[in-house]
């Protein structure tokens, strides 16, 4: 079995081809995938070559955490999976290519336990429940935020989820104008306008980590900042005015099943939307040109691409 995959040949050289694929074993079902998204935190830094070393990292690689499809096929175990529609971060089932993380391909098999079943109506919107989960797993970690740094898709996420689970509104910080265009049901300002230095919970979504000590000048005392991007850099912080307001810092990683569950059923309960967070798609074959867009445009906050009618 083969199929065609979006494959990184190396910094910025991006090709779409056909890759082999590993056998089908007893437990792996066999997706055909819809829709894949493409991440500007970790994949940026994948296709411009300054992702820190990281296990699985090399190239060639297939991208892509982020696809949802159809069950065509599965392994003698796993037959009643046939059919269902699924989320499945990412896969390793490439014979000639890095699976990191795999996702960005129209045929994906997989373990049946990686792949959640979704509903068919959420469409390409399916692709972003790895975010809306990540984004979960940074507010379940602790308080809610009442400040977040940056209104990306994972910004808006965090904000949304926020306010879904019943805490007050959070302040959004963006320094770009376009992002902070529109109505949210809170309040989205520039950071030069923001005279507050008392939040006691500030989760970064910016990745920005150079700007970590302007981030401490802003905690009350004893408050937490929360690093949910993803941050290429060495980490460093003034010690001083940190020790000030006994700061914490926490990082939080990537999402669990809980956090999918609890964002599932906050959707499932209309507290939570995803609508008008994919901005841009592209077919397959257009693959570079919509990388570049995701990691270039600041008007795209979410690039999908669209397999539906891929050979």
């Amino acid at each position: 079995m083969d199929t065609v995959a979006v494959v990184l040949e190396g910094p910025e050289k991006i090709a779409v081809r056909s890759l082999d694929l590993n056998p089908v074993r007893e437990d792996d079902i066999v997706v055909e995938v819809a829709f894949s998204g493409i991440s500007t935190g970790t994949e940026r830094l994948l296709w411009s070559g300054r992702m820190p070393q990281f296990p699985g990292m090399g190239y060639p690689l297939v991208p892509g955490y982020e696809s949802v499809g159809r069950v065509i096929d599965t392994g003698v175990n796993v037959r009643h999976r046939l059919g269902e529609y699924v989320f499945l971060p990412g896969a390793t089932c490439y014979k000639d290519a890095r699976g990191l993380f795999g996702g960005a391909a129209r045929t994906l098999i997989a373990p049946s336990a990686r792949a959640i079943q979704i509903q068919e109506r959420l469409g390409a919107r399916g692709v972003l429940l790895a975010l809306a989960a990540t984004a979960h797993h940074a507010i379940a970690g602790g308080a809610a935020p009442d400040l977040i740094i940056g209104h990306g898709v994972l910004g808006r996420l965090l904000a949304r989820i926020t306010v879904a689970m019943g805490a007050p509104a959070p302040t959004v910080w963006d320094v770009n104008p376009v992002r902070r265009a529109g109505s949210f049901g809170y309040p989205v300002i520039d950071p030069e306008e923001d005279t507050r230095t008392d939040y006691n919970t500030i989760i970064d979504a910016s990745g920005a980590g150079s700007l970590l000590d302007s981030f401490v000048k802003r905690l009350a005392k004893g408050g937490e900042i929360v690093l949910a991007g993803f941050y290429e850099e060495r980490l460093s912080f003034a010690f001083v005015p940190t020790f000030m307001r006994e700061a914490r810092l926490r990082v939080a990683a990537e999402w669990k099943p809980e956090d999918l569950q609890a964002t599932q059923a906050l959707m499932r309960f209309g507290r939570l939307s995803l609508d008008e967070l994919i901005t841009h798609e592209h077919i397959p074959e257009d693959a570079e040109d919509a990388y570049a867009t995701a990691f270039t445009d600041s008007s795209c906050l979410k690039m999908v691409l669209d397999w539906r009618h891929c050979a």
